[in-house]
C-alpha cells in the first residue's frame, strides 16, 4: 500500500489549510444545516464506508483554547453494521464470511494425553462448522513440522477427521517452522472474499527451530503483512504468554490463555464463530499531524512515533463490532479559528467481497478565546473510552508487580476490581469476565495463569473493540 500523501488529495494540509465555516459546510467531515448540534456531532459524522463500516470522530471538546498551549482526545470509532442472523455453526444457513484457514498444531511431548485429545476434539469440531465454500489446510509441529491436510475444500469431513484422530505426539516444539508452513498453504489460495485467518495452538515455549522473542514477534509481523491474521491459543504452565500476545499484537489476532484442555473445543468453536463474522480486514490508518501538533498518545500505539506522519495496522473487525481508538493530541500557542489538526485515510479490506476499500479521516477543532467555551468538561464518551484504554497499562503494571513481587495478592485483586468495574460499566463484559477469571485464579493462589490471562486483557484493550450497541 502506498504511502498517505494528503498533499494530493482533497482531504488538506494539515500544516497550512485553515478551514472557514464556509468550507466546514461543504465537507463530510462537520455538516451544517438545522439538524447538526456541535455539541455531541463528531468531526465525521455518519460517514458510511461502503459496505456497512461506518467510522465517526468525535472529539473531547467542541473547541480549545487558542493563543496558548492546549490539549484534546479525539475518540475514532469504526464500527461493523450488525447481523440479525443467528451465531454461524449454530445455523447453517446464517449468512456469514467464508474462510481460508490454516489450523496450526503443536504436538510436541507436553500435549501427550489429554491436551492432544481435546485439541482433536477442537479440530474436529471445526471441520463440522466449515462447509464446501471453506478452504481449510492443517499444519502440526513438533520438533519437525508436518503438512496433515494441504489446503482443500472441506468436502470429505470425515476423511479429514479420521486425519487428525491419527496424530499422536512428538518431540520439541518448533513454532517459527510451523508457522511458516502455514503460510505456504495459507497464500496458495488468492480466493477474493475470505477472512484469511491462522489458528495457533501450543501448550508450551518454543524449544527448538528459531527462538528468540524478536524474530518470532517480527514474523507475525510479516504474516499480517501477507494478509492473514494469527489467532494464538495456549494452556499449560510452561506457556510463554508474554511472546505469543506480543505476536498476536503484531499480526492483530486474538490471544486466549486457556486454563484448562477440556476447555479447547468450546475455545475453538467461539474464535470460529468470529471469524465468520468478519466484515473488514487489513484495517490500516496513515495519518499525519499539522506541524504544530503533537500526538502524545494513541490506544494501542506504542512506541509513539517521532514525526508527524504515522501508520496504525488496527484488529480485524467483525459485524456488530467498534473499534475504538483514542488520539491524545497536543498543541502550542495557536490562533483563533477552526483547523485540521490530523488528517489521513482509514483503508480497509472487505470481507465478503475482497475489495479494497478507503476513505478519508479529518481530525477538526475550533481554537477560540471564549473560555466559557474551552473550559466546558470534556465529553463524557471521550473519556470514558480513554479510561478503559488506560486500563490497558494498569493491568500491565499489575502483571508487573506480581511478577516482581512488588504487589501482594490482596494488592492485586484490588487494582484488578477497579478495571473490572470500569470494564462493565462500558459495556466491555467479555474482557471484563476475563479479569474476573484472572482474580479467582489469584485467589486460588495461580497466579502463574492469572498472569497468562491478563495478558489476554491488556491485548484486547489495546485492539480496543468491544460488541456494539
Amino acid at each position: 500500500m502506498s504511502a498517505f500523501d494528503p498533499n494530493k488529495t482533497a482531504a488538506f494540509d494539515p500544516n497550512r489549510t485553515m478551514v472557514t465555516p464556509a468550507d466546514m459546510n461543504r465537507t463530510q467531515a462537520m455538516p451544517a444545516g438545522p439538524g447538526f448540534d456541535p455539541n455531541r456531532t463528531a468531526a465525521i459524522t455518519g460517514l458510511v464506508i461502503p459496505p456497512g463500516v461506518v467510522a465517526e470522530v468525535i472529539p473531547s471538546r467542541t473547541a480549545s483554547m487558542a493563543n496558548g498551549p492546549s490539549r484534546e482526545q479525539f475518540l475514532l470509532e469504526i464500527k461493523a453494521a450488525g447481523t440479525e442472523a443467528p451465531l454461524p455453526g449454530i445455523a447453517a444457513n446464517a449468512p456469514r464470511t467464508p474462510l481460508n484457514l490454516c489450523l496450526v498444531l503443536d504436538r510436541s511431548g507436553s500435549m501427550e494425553g489429554a491436551p492432544l485429545e481435546y485439541a482433536k476434539q477442537a479440530c474436529a469440531y471445526v471441520v463440522d462448522l466449515l462447509g464446501p465454500n471453506d478452504v481449510l489446510s492443517i499444519v502440526t509441529f513438533e520438533e519437525v513440522v508436518d503438512l496433515l491436510m494441504p489446503p482443500q475444500r472441506v468436502t470429505s469431513k470425515e476423511e479429514i477427521k479420521a486425519g487428525i484422530n491419527r496424530l499422536t505426539v512428538g518431540n520439541t516444539t518448533n513454532l517459527y517452522d510451523g508457522m511458516a508452513m502455514a503460510l505456504a498453504q495459507i497464500t496458495q489460495t488468492q480466493d477474493p472474499g475470505r477472512a484469511t485467518r491462522m489458528v495457533v495452538l501450543s501448550d508450551g515455549d518454543p524449544t527448538s527451530g528459531i527462538k528468540d522473542h524478536h524474530s518470532l514477534v517480527s514474523f507475525a509481523g510479516d504474516i499480517k503483512a501477507r494478509g492473514v491474521t494469527i489467532t494464538f491459543l495456549g494452556f499449560g504452565p510452561d506457556y510463554n504468554e508474554e511472546l505469543l500476545a506480543g505476536m498476536a499484537r503484531k499480526s492483530g489476532g486474538n490471544y486466549a490463555y486457556i486454563p484448562r484442555p477440556e476447555l479447547i473445543p468450546e475455545v475453538f468453536r467461539l474464535e470460529v464463530d468470529r471469524m465468520m463474522n468478519v466484515a473488514a480486514t487489513n484495517l490500516q490508518l496513515d495519518m499525519k499531524l499539522a506541524r504544530w501538533a503533537s500526538l502524545r498518545g494513541a490506544t494501542g500505539l506504542t512506541p509513539l512515533p517521532s514525526g508527524p506522519e504515522f501508520t496504525m495496522s488496527l484488529a480485524d473487525l467483525e459485524r456488530g463490532e467498534v473499534i475504538q481508538t483514542v488520539f491524545d493530541v497536543e498543541f502550542p500557542n495557536h490562533p483563533l479559528g477552526h483547523y485540521r489538526v490530523m488528517g489521513g485515510r482509514l483503508s480497509y479490506t472487505d470481507a465478503m467481497t475482497g475489495t479494497l476499500v478507503t476513505t478519508e479521516i479529518d481530525f477538526e477543532m475550533e481554537f477560540t478565546a471564549d473560555s466559557a467555551r474551552y473550559s466546558v468538561p470534556a465529553n463524557p464518551v471521550v473519556t470514558q473510552v480513554a479510561q478503559v484504554a488506560a486500563a490497558s497499562r494498569e493491568v500491565e503494571k499489575t502483571i508487573m508487580g506480581l511478577r516482581t513481587g512488588q504487589f501482594s495478592t490482596t494488592q492485586a485483586l484490588g487494582e484488578l476490581q477497579k478495571t473490572q468495574m470500569l470494564l462493565l460499566s462500558e459495556g466491555r463484559t467479555q474482557d471484563a469476565q476475563e479479569v474476573t477469571i484472572a482474580m479467582r485464579a489469584l485467589q486460588g493462589g495461580d497466579t502463574s495463569a492469572a498472569q497468562k490471562t491478563l495478558m489476554g486483557t491488556v491485548v484486547h484493550l489495546d485492539q480496543g473493540k468491544k460488541s456494539g450497541d
